[in-house]
């Protein structure tokens, strides 16, 4: 089992702050280091403090939370909450696991979790993508392994901070390469961008929509900026794996 994670809450807001305290109470794994009304006292404490997570406000007097985390990039996840949501691309280029707009739903703070855990899980497990073999196939480590993984079986590829989970029919792998780094490598120049978070292999996409494709029984979104792809779908030969 897991160790707690540990959390530190900054906001300036007293009840949006006990408010995320509540959530966080409702899951065992999250162990609260401290709770805070601004960001300096975040950094006076940091001086013994060594948390796993952050869940930081923006609109915070002083020092904001995008000014907070960065100062505070060694903390592996931070998760940004706010009742701005035109912050969100600023939060993501600080490195902000995910982003929640108030007021927050307990349903999706409860996605958030379990964010969290699947990211700390691949963090402690992730590897270096090895060794590419052919333009069609590469070998990731798996603890003393060497796994051969034929990039013609890979469905789709997502983005977690500095990982990137591959995805194939029959089970999911994490390597140690941000998506936007992994993409950009010849192995990988089939793999079409559709979200900040996946790409795609378009010969795999069976429907295509405005808002999300989908690929078997997942249905991924697609981004706002990134709906000049979807063309590229239209000639997909929507194969089947």
């Amino acid at each position: 089992m897991r160790a707690p994670i540990s959390c530190i809450v900054a906001d300036d807001d007293e009840v949006d702050r006990l408010t995320t305290l509540s959530f966080i109470r409702k899951h065992p794994i999250l162990k609260v280091d401290g709770v805070f009304a601004g960001a300096e006292a975040v950094l006076n404490a940091m001086q013994h403090l060594t948390p796993d997570v952050l869940f930081l406000d923006i609109d915070m007097p002083h020092v904001s939370g995008l000014e907070l985390r960065e100062k505070l990039k060694h903390v592996p996840v931070c998760i940004f909450i706010t009742a701005f949501p035109e912050y969100a691309v600023e939060a993501f280029e600080k490195e902000a696991l995910d982003f929640l707009v108030k007021p927050v739903k307990a349903d999706r703070f409860e996605r958030v979790v379990e964010r969290v855990q699947q990211y700390l899980d691949l963090k402690d497990k992730a590897t270096l993508v090895d060794t590419a073999l052919g333009g069609d196939a590469i070998f990731i480590k798996e603890g003393h392994s060497q796994i051969k993984i034929q990039l013609h079986n890979v469905l789709y590829l997502e983005a977690l901070k500095d990982y990137t989970r591959i995805v194939t029919a029959e089970r999911k792998y994490c390597v140690l390469s941000a998506l936007g780094n992994l993409i950009k490598e010849k192995p990988f120049d089939a793999f079409v961008r559709i979200h900040r978070s996946y790409a795609v292999q378009k010969e795999f996409v069976s429907k295509v929509t405005t808002s999300h494709v989908e690929i078997n029984e997942h249905r991924l979104p697609v981004g706002r900026s990134y709906k000049d792809a979807l063309p590229l779908f239209s000639n997909s030969s929507r194969r089947q794996p």
